[in-house]
């Protein structure tokens, strides 16, 4: 019985052939993402701008009641709440962003604490039995220095997995792979920057994972594209950059999607904090899909790899030798 194929073995597609109007939108969109951030900004949660957190465990009911909570605090008018299960199923952690003041610190102290007590009095009223764990502050001190060394992560994964391919393989390689995921990045900060989701350490996480998942996809079809570069010395380079990423296809396509079918899940059934983390990554594994295609392959051309540029040459007398002994 034989399996069903997404892809067919004899596919041939041609995807080197748009590689120039592909890569001039991709560039475009880059840069327009990069000026929504620069313009627009990210819509940074607690983690980067600083708030309260709240810890509460609810005594007298089997779970919490996290939707009830997110529209009784939202209605106090302070913002929307973050609210997560941790630990039991009746415990939950509120984060909230911290009131903005322009009156110094000690103002900006005495709001936070109105704000908390408005949150905790409105949980007793309406919870009886609802238990105060802790209250922590996250100042906007920490939180900069959060969003400072969330971003050097993203940029030293980057670097060092560039490295490692130009170890593995050759440094325009390595440009590739830099290239591929610069350009996933730059999408996936200009999807938050337009839509206007809530950017917080959990996103950062994503984008790792988004780097991880390119990475892997962009491998994939290195290897592919090396193991050909000694089996076809003679092809043209864009025809066997096509054979390489045709080989690789079913691979891609079947990965790609029984991924994306969980995240989708995660996304509409899934609860409403793990939406923007699913989005992002569900995003993330379109646009690595489609660099490994047309922003990794393509850019070896222009770095000027050959078919036989790291395979190395026989001179005719080796050739003789090999031909000699019917090796050839």
């Amino acid at each position: 019985m034989k399996l069903l194929k997404l892809v067919p073995d004899t596919t041939n597609i041609h995807f080197l052939k748009w590689r120039v109007p592909f890569y001039v939108v991709s560039i475009l969109l880059m840069i327009a993402s990069w000026g929504l951030v620069a313009t627009q900004g990210l819509n940074l949660g607690v983690d980067f701008v600083g708030g309260q957190m709240i810890r509460a465990t609810f005594t007298q009911e089997a779970e919490a009641p996290v939707a009830e909570l997110r529209r009784e605090i939202g209605s106090l008018g302070y913002g929307d709440p973050v609210i997560q299960r941790f630990g039991q199923p009746n415990e939950v952690s509120i984060r909230m962003r911290l009131p903005e003041s322009d009156e110094g610190a000690t103002a900006a102290k005495d709001l936070a604490d109105r704000m908390t007590s408005a949150i905790t009095g409105n949980m007793e009223q309406n919870h009886p039995g609802v238990r105060i764990d802790g209250v922590d502050s996250v100042s906007g001190k920490v939180s900069g220095e959060l969003f400072e060394t969330g971003m050097m992560a993203l940029l030293a994964a980057m670097v060092m997995i560039s490295i490692y391919i130009w170890i593995r393989f050759e440094w325009q390689f390595g440009v590739g792979a830099m290239f591929a995921l610069l350009h996933d990045v730059s999408l996936t900060l200009g999807l938050f920057a337009i839509t206007g989701l809530e950017f917080d350490l959990n996103i950062v996480a994503a984008v790792l994972a988004i780097i991880g998942y390119s990475l892997n996809d962009t491998i994939i079809v290195y290897d592919r594209v090396r193991e050909n570069l000694k089996k076809y010395r003679k092809m043209p380079m864009a025809e066997l950059l096509d054979l390489s990423v045709n080989e690789t296809l079913a691979r891609t396509v079947m990965t790609s999607l029984t991924t994306l079918t969980v995240l989708m899940v995660l996304m509409f059934v899934g609860p409403a904090m793990t939406f923007g983390f699913a989005a992002a990554i569900a995003f993330g594994i379109f646009v690595g899909t489609y660099s490994s295609i047309y922003m990794a392959a393509p850019i070896l051309i222009w770095l000027r790899v050959k078919s036989d540029s790291f395979v190395p040459r026989e001179d005719e007398a080796d050739r003789q030798e090999r031909l000699a002994r019917g090796e050839v």
